[in-house]
């Protein structure tokens, strides 16, 4: 048995109780007389994340584990993932009146809290397994759990590991696993091929820059999903602080998130063409690196002066977007680590998303609600676009004044999408830093839970 999975169906599993405070007497009123005095000894409240034992003969019977109340739930996704730990070893089922969007959540939790990265120390799961509940897709939510822990593990290795190569792996290992096409350019077929873009940001490392291009399905509406696969950000000669650089490695976040997306919807079966595009570089200082106040001409044919050299995460997906959008596909959406803006706007937990379609985006904040993978939509405002027009190129890399830096990033995207009325454009962090139920300290999926719920309605 997996982590992220549940355990085989056995006469043998031990019941699980789930409780919130204002169940409690209620369940007590059930207990037999033994049983409510060791609950009542042990001072068991229901606290979230509370778990008691309760004896039997021979051992462990059965166990209790606590869901708080109102408001802990409204301030706290997953309270069944910080039960798991907590478990002894062996099989149990849930015993609970949770049903619908709740119960899969309390099922979901559990398997996300079978996630460890262990691939520089070790870290034991936890042995406590969990029969499916009746009622939830159990296939489903292993399949959502197996995306979101390639998203983590993508973005948790670290750069000396996880370079424009590595990445190029991980896609090829996914691309196998479904059957899926794949096709990479690197190096000076970048240039041949049209991608200066690409090309200018990551030509100063040793590691070749490149665009990953996975295609899968053959019937359904085109979906192609877009992602910032920078590797790893220096910033470039516009060079970050070292306090800045430090979780650089998590810059491929977008690109991690895409490929934990596009897990999910292959392993569904999602009735939809699926292509993914990821340019994969790495931001590097050399003597051929580009420079502030360059102008670079991109794939779509707009100039780009550059301001930053650390602002380069659009200017990579300004090319792969300029190619998503010459294919006429019914939807593009792309997801990436682009601006401390949004940070300082939304913090952490809040993927920040923008939407040429207002239906799609009331599609998307009612199925985020639904599933607790939190979103907030953000504007395409027209009136900044004079804010990303220099006077000596068609755009700018990074305006100055530092007002609405996420916006402006945004319409800088939108301007290389111009055939394809439907996208939507996430800034997201792709980071836990600090460890809650279900998501530990470290890397993490945005939004692509959110998308893979909404996306069937969205293309139908």
């Amino acid at each position: 048995m997996s982590a992220l999975t549940f355990a085989a169906a056995t006469t043998d599993a031990r019941p699980l109780t789930l409780v919130a405070k204002d169940g409690l007497d209620d369940w007590l009123a059930t207990l037999d007389s033994q049983d409510r005095a060791w609950v009542d000894q042990a001072g068991f409240e229901a606290s979230a994340g509370a778990v008691l034992l309760i004896p039997g003969d021979g051992g462990i019977k059965s166990a209790v584990g606590g869901l708080g109340g109102a408001k802990d739930r409204a301030r706290s996704r997953f309270v069944t993932a910080g039960l798991r730990g907590k478990l002894p070893e062996g099989v149990w089922s849930l015993d609970t009146d949770l049903t619908g969007d709740a119960l899969e959540e309390a099922a979901l939790g559990w398997l996300l809290a079978g996630y460890r990265f262990d691939r520089f120390a070790k870290a034991p799961a936890p042995k406590a397994g969990l029969v499916a509940p009746a009622g939830v897709d159990a296939a489903r939510l292993e399949s959502i759990a197996s995306g979101e822990a390639l998203a983590r593990d993508l973005i948790n290795t670290p750069a000396s590991h996880m370079g424009p190569d590595e990445f190029e792996a991980a896609a090829h290992a996914l691309a196998d696993e479904f059957q899926a096409d794949i096709a990479v350019l690197k190096g000076q077929d970048l240039l041949d091929q049209n991608f200066p873009m690409i090309h200018a940001v990551g030509r100063a490392s040793p590691r070749q820059p490149r665009l990953i291009d996975i295609t899968w399905g053959s019937d359904g509406p085109l979906l192609v999903l877009v992602g910032k696969g920078v590797c790893f950000d220096t910033g470039g000669l516009n060079l970050k602080p070292g306090a800045s650089m430090g979780l650089m490695k998590k810059d491929m976040g977008g690109a991690a998130n895409v490929l934990g997306l596009a897990r999910m919807l292959m392993s569904g079966n999602t009735a939809c063409r699926l292509r993914v595009l990821i340019p994969a570089v790495e931001n590097s200082v050399a003597g051929d690196a580009f420079r502030p106040g360059d102008i670079l001409t991109s794939r779509k044919g707009l100039t780009v002066e550059i301001n930053n050299t650390d602002a380069e995460g659009r200017l990579v997906l300004a090319d792969a977007l300029a190619l998503a959008d010459e294919g006429s596909p019914d939807l593009i959406v792309s997801m990436a680590t682009l601006t401390g803006a949004a940070r300082v706007a939304v913090g952490p937990d809040l993927a920040p998303f923008y939407a040429t379609s207002d239906k799609d985006a009331e599609a998307l904040e009612m199925t985020a609600r639904t599933v607790r993978d939190p979103v907030w939509r953000l504007p395409f405002w027209d009136p900044y676009e004079k804010m990303i027009e220099p006077s000596i190129a068609d755009l700018d890399n990074a305006p100055k004044g530092g007002f609405a830096g996420s916006i402006t990033a945004a319409l800088f995207l939108r301007r290389f999408v111009t055939e394809t009325p439907r996208y939507m454009h996430f800034d997201i962090f792709g980071w836990t830093p600090t460890a809650a139920p279900g998501r530990p300290k470290g890397g993490t999926g945005q939004g692509i839970r959110a998308l893979y719920d909404a996306l069937p309605g969205m293309l139908g």
